[in-house]
């Protein structure tokens, strides 16, 4: 597709690093506009937002490594981490880099990330539809050639899609799934106040999504090369079975103790 939008003497704008910057400012939007409305402390993010930063970069770039290790070990200095000439990034590494620093900082101000994991997720899927329309254009994601009549041909010289002919455009799918999820969980959001349920649901509902969907992904990675599961569906197992854990505790605990409301106290 286009993997970048314009050249000049050799220098490149990509259509990822657009991408990236347009996801950035659509998250600090959102999670302004939900800090007023929810009563949220923006000034958890806004004073720490070079720390956030940090954090999603490295750990999104190690993810990817390792998930492609096969090529990545080759790696001969700290330059070739942070720049490839794939410019790739794993989603997954970007969570948890951003849930370890916010994580840190409410260890600091004694706070549990209960309070805030609704704020984040819902900023989060406003702006992953974005992030998953840069993954059509780059050839982040692909499926294989079909025949349903609304295939993409990836027939850019730069492309690493190995398919010449048409292929079914799976960000698309990921996108207008992450559409559909981020309106719903908003939408139940006016009516349930109570904080950690939407997070939790919504960890449930994405490792869901990524563990299904990624067996209609042909990239291949480290272990998919050996098992029939790559390295993001390993990570959505893990963050399934954690959120399903916490989630169908904190509803149990609820439920004893008696304290499930439909509009929260505070």
């Amino acid at each position: 597709m286009y993997p970048f939008l314009l050249e000049i003497s050799n220098f490149r704008i990509y259509t990822f690093w657009i991408t990236i910057t347009i996801t950035f400012f659509l998250f600090y939007f959102m999670l302004r506009k939900l800090s007023t409305k929810f009563s949220y402390d923006f000034d958890l993010f806004k004073v720490n937002v070079f720390w956030f930063f940090l954090s999603t970069f490295i750990f999104s770039r190690l993810f990817y490594v390792l998930a492609q290790w096969n090529d990545m070990k080759f790696i001969k200095n700290p330059f070739e981490f942070f720049i490839m000439s794939d410019y790739n990034f794993s989603l997954y590494g970007a969570i948890f880099g951003f849930f370890l620093i916010l994580f840190i900082n409410l260890r600091l101000r004694r706070e549990s990330i209960i309070k805030y994991l609704d704020w984040v997720v819902l900023s989060f899927l406003f702006v992953l539809f974005i992030w998953y329309l840069g993954a059509f254009f780059w050839w982040q994601i692909y499926w294989r050639p079909t025949n349903i009549w609304i295939e993409i041909a990836y027939n850019n010289s730069n492309s690493l899609v190995p398919y010449t002919v048409p292929i079914f455009p799976l960000p698309i799918v990921y996108a207008i799934l992450s559409f559909m999820l981020f309106s719903s969980l908003y939408i139940i959001k006016m009516y349930i106040k109570t904080r950690w349920f939407i997070g939790y649901l919504w960890l449930w509902a994405f490792a869901t999504m990524s563990l299904v969907f990624e067996f209609f992904s042909w990239k291949d990675d480290f272990l998919s090369v050996k098992f029939f599961l790559n390295f993001n569906q390993v990570c959505a197992l893990i963050l399934l079975f954690f959120s399903w854990r916490v989630l169908y505790s904190m509803i149990k605990k609820a439920s004893y103790e008696g304290n499930v409301h439909i509009v929260d106290k505070d």
